[in-house]
């Protein structure tokens, strides 16, 4: 047997000895682990089923959902957690979710980043034992070839220690209060893992941590509101886990729909507003190009900072409402110029005669090639996508990468700066082609069920704007639904009124629709999903690719007319559309 001893950075420092789980694709804990048993429930990940439980975690870092912090917090409370994290990125999602844990409930894990080449040279299922930045390993292997170093320059760059105002270091002796205090402690710890050197005013929030995950996110805000918190900038609420208003009325269980109703009061009590949607870039409060901002809910950050051209980091829950508290932010990754320039460029093939399906498929494949690289996307430059083409591929890019943003050239406002510095750097080597045959997998992999009969409807991830509510009301016009089928749309209390105002609310409701606010299909389980129901149908490649793990149900990817047609006719033919029919094999439509 090998012996071998590898040295990282630890970005939270402690022991564990253990059993090492490897796997070299990034996770989402969000939607990926079960927080109530630790088992890997994503079933496009090559650990689904593994159970992380007192397992040395090793994977390059986290992806997808900001409320992977609030996932990791509640599998801490619960001892159901990793014995440690090994990262070859300085991750910050998961690793935040252990400071909260640390200061708030004075329980830990160690997180330790190694570089690519030693992160290569581990073998799964080997005894492992960690003590601080020293890691010893049973076995080992020989490293294989690396694409890149970033890890080991990450590891390597020169640390320089944060920088505090005046005014931050009177919040961090407590001088405002211990709300505050305490919120400055994980924002600054936060911050020099991060590598800021200072930090910076914000104008406004958009807090995830309203997310029911278990008890560790209620008492985590409550402890807070005890202590005197109130927000400094103007602070909306994401998506609540239950319909505030309707939860008893939809059949939730109080055990679920009291604490989770809960929690979003007592972010009100704090001074946010009660705006209950994913998408808060479809309210007035919008951020403007350049305005520096701090969003969580990982599809909300990628249109901001791609599309509005707002500037906010992906921020995790819980270090959301701390920067609320305190009106200060990490000034570093996407807030500053060099945060925001591509890493990758990309090359698309647009297809002929596509449908909005297209828009979401693309997002979601383009998430996964750059999953730790920020790309600029050209061939579309003649798309002219709308802004709900552009949602969807927001929405469906955030589920597979862990970067904050991207470029599309001739389309999103910062691209031209974007293929400036590409041309600057000479680094358009760093090149990927994706024709449209490319996405074919994508488009299987999103599409888990085999089965003609379609059950259930589910749209609005992310949640439906007027605009698609006029979409769909003309799809549906003198039209009926079938008995055997519903159909639900999620959307937030400002568009569904407007949304009532322009009458589109009852003419859908006449087709059939149902409509749920305050809360999305991320959160929705049974009974709002019947039992009964196996199949279900989504024009959202982010429901499509969360599904099967959360609410345990085969789904159907495919456009906003399929799914209407299918709504109607309680089946759908599963087969690949006529855009994506190169080297398909099967038959299209």
């Amino acid at each position: 047997m090998t012996t071998t001893t590898l040295t990282g950075h630890s970005l939270i420092e402690g022991t564990a000895h253990g059993t090492l789980l490897l796997s070299d694709v990034e996770l989402s804990f969000w939607g990926g682990v079960d927080p109530a048993s630790g088992e890997v429930i994503d079933q496009h990940h090559p650990l689904a089923g593994q159970n992380l439980a007192g397992k040395l975690l090793a994977i390059p870092g986290g992806r997808g959902s900001c409320t992977g912090s609030g996932v990791l917090l509640e599998l801490i409370q619960n001892n159901l957690a990793p014995a440690a994290l090994l990262f070859t990125e300085a991750e910050e999602i998961l690793t935040l979710g252990v400071v909260v844990a640390d200061v708030m409930f004075e329980r830990s894990i160690p997180v330790l980043q190694i570089s690519e080449t030693d992160f290569s040279r581990l073998v799964d299922g080997s005894d492992v034992t960690l003590d601080n930045n020293t890691l010893t390993l049973s076995n080992t292997r020989k490293p294989a070839a690396c694409k890149k170093n970033a890890g080991e320059d990450a590891i390597t760059k020169n640390r320089v220690a944060l920088s505090l105002t005046d005014s931050d270091q009177a919040m961090l002796n407590g001088e405002h209060g211990k709300a505050t205090q305490v919120a400055m402690q994980i924002l600054t710890r936060m911050a020099t893992i991060q590598g800021a050197t200072e930090l910076l005013d914000i104008t406004q929030a958009h807090i995830d941590s309203c997310v029911y995950n278990g008890p560790s996110g209620l008492q985590f805000a409550s402890r807070l509101l005890e202590w005197g918190a109130a927000v400094r900038v103007p602070t909306t609420l994401n998506s609540l886990s239950v319909d505030q208003r309707r939860w008893q009325q939809h059949g939730i269980d109080p055990a679920l729909g009291e604490p989770a109703s809960k929690l979003g009061d007592v972010f009100m009590q704090m001074g946010a507003q009660m705006s209950f949607t994913c998408a808060p870039y479809l309210l007035d409060t919008a951020p403007a190009k350049g305005e520096q901002i701090v969003w969580a809910e990982s599809n909300a950050v990628a249109f901001a900072n791609s599309v509005l051209g707002a500037r906010t980091q992906k921020y995790a829950d819980f270090l959301d409402i701390c920067i609320a508290l305190t009106g200060r932010a990490p000034l570093c990754g996407s807030h500053l110029d060099e945060g925001r320039m591509p890493t990758l460029s990309i090359v698309v093939e647009p297809p002929q005669d596509t449908n909005d399906a297209y828009w979401p498929l693309l997002g979601y494949h383009i998430g996964v090639l750059a999953v730790n690289d920020l790309p600029i996307i050209y061939g579309l430059e003649h798309a002219a996508p709308d802004n709900d083409d552009l949602k969807a591929f927001s929405a469906a890019f955030a589920t597979t990468s862990s970067t904050a943003m991207f470029h599309i050239a001739g389309i999103t406002p910062e691209a031209d700066t974007a293929h400036n510095y590409l041309l600057q750097q000479q680094a358009l080597n760093n090149t990927v082609a994706v024709s449209t045959a490319d996405l074919v997998s994508s488009w299987h992999e999103l599409n888990s069920a085999t089965e003609s009969t379609v059950d259930a409807v589910c749209l609005g991830n992310p949640h439906f704007s007027l605009s698609e509510c006029e979409s769909l009301a003309s799809l549906c016009a003198g039209r009926k639904k079938a008995e055997s089928v519903r159909i639900i749309v999620t959307l937030g209390r400002k568009i569904h009124a407007a949304a009532e105002s322009a009458g589109y609310v009852q003419s859908l409701e006449d087709f059939g629709v149902e409509f749920i606010t305050d809360t999305c299909w991320c959160m929705l389980v049974e009974p709002v999903i019947p039992t009964s129901s196996t199949v279900l149908m989504t024009n959202s490649a982010k429901y499509a690719h969360y599904a099967p793990g959360l609410v345990k149900r085969n789904i159907y990817f495919d456009s906003l007319t399929h799914c209407v047609d299918a709504a109607c006719s309680g089946s759908h033919c599963g087969n690949l559309p006529s855009w994506l029919d190169h080297q398909s094999g099967k038959a299209v439509r």
